[in-house]
């Protein structure tokens, strides 16, 4: 076998045992939120990965719903790096305006540990309030990350994970489980396919207050599901349905649109 032939052949070789590059992601998914059959927001997140870096946009726009619900904005966001199994967190922002008020909240991370972190206006620590420690953000992540997942297909093992989640304010626990395949039929959504099911377990450490009526609720519920939907051959994996049992109604988000 000739050199230059030779050369080509190993130079083939060294390309093909190398792992392939991700591909870029470009995607936008839409929900709509109900409470008690009752539509109260309008939500769209989008998702831009390089293979390298991940950004999440997060905007809704709540209608509210008499006393229980307050009329609104949220605009929230995400950055840092998708190379790994999971999203690893820099940035995390969210802003609010309701009532005439506007509530933000940034938070800074190295690595799995928070760096810093402001709230504006400053949370009151009253009596009740679980105080925020030092060792409880450590190894944390931020909300709007820990729910996009990614992963080798839909089965079980997209449902069997942990994370440790730091919103700015409050520090809690989800604890995932596989529950059930499922398939999403209705021509209504933003996807019909197969699905998984996943149950959720809320696990409150610190940040919230004892007297909170929803932290209790959500500790003690056992109707916190998700179904899970491919996003395309992308393998990131959304939510195409949550579904949050509480004592106004459920507390539904469906997936109206999805395009990659």
């Amino acid at each position: 076998m000739n050199q230059p032939r030779l050369a080509l052949m190993a130079a083939l070789a060294l390309i093909l045992s190398q792992p392939a590059g991700a591909a870029e992601v470009d995607a936008s998914a839409s929900y709509v939120l109900t409470l008690g059959g009752i539509n109260v927001a309008a939500m769209t997140v989008d998702l831009e990965d390089t293979g390298s870096r991940y950004t999440l946009d997060l905007s809704a726009n709540v209608a509210g719903l008499g006393t229980l619900v307050a009329s609104g904005t949220a605009k929230a966001s995400s950055v840092g790096r998708s190379s790994g199994a999971s999203l690893l967190a820099e940035e995390f922002d969210l802003e609010t305006r309701a009532n005439g008020e506007t509530f933000t909240v940034d938070v800074a991370f190295a690595g799995r540990d928070v760096s810093a972190f402001k709230v504006e206006p400053p949370i009151i620590d009253n009596y009740d309030r679980v105080p925020l420690e030092r060792r409880h953000l450590t190894g944390v992540g931020d909300f709007l990350s820990a729910f996009v997942l990614k992963g080798e297909g839909l089965d079980k093992s997209l449902c069997q994970r942990q994370a440790k989640v730091f919103t700015g304010v409050e520090r809690f626990n989800i604890a995932m489980s596989y529950a059930g395949d499922d398939e999403a039929t209705s021509p209504r959504t933003g996807y019909q396919g197969p699905v998984v099911l996943c149950t959720v377990d809320y696990d409150p450490i610190s940040g919230h207050f004892t007297s909170s009526e929803i932290t209790t609720y959500l500790a003690d519920s056992d109707r916190i599901v998700i179904w899970y939907a491919p996003l395309g051959e992308t393998g990131y994996f959304i939510p195409y349905r949550v579904l949050l049992g509480t004592n106004m109604g459920d507390l539904s988000m469906v997936l109206t649109r999805m395009s990659f």
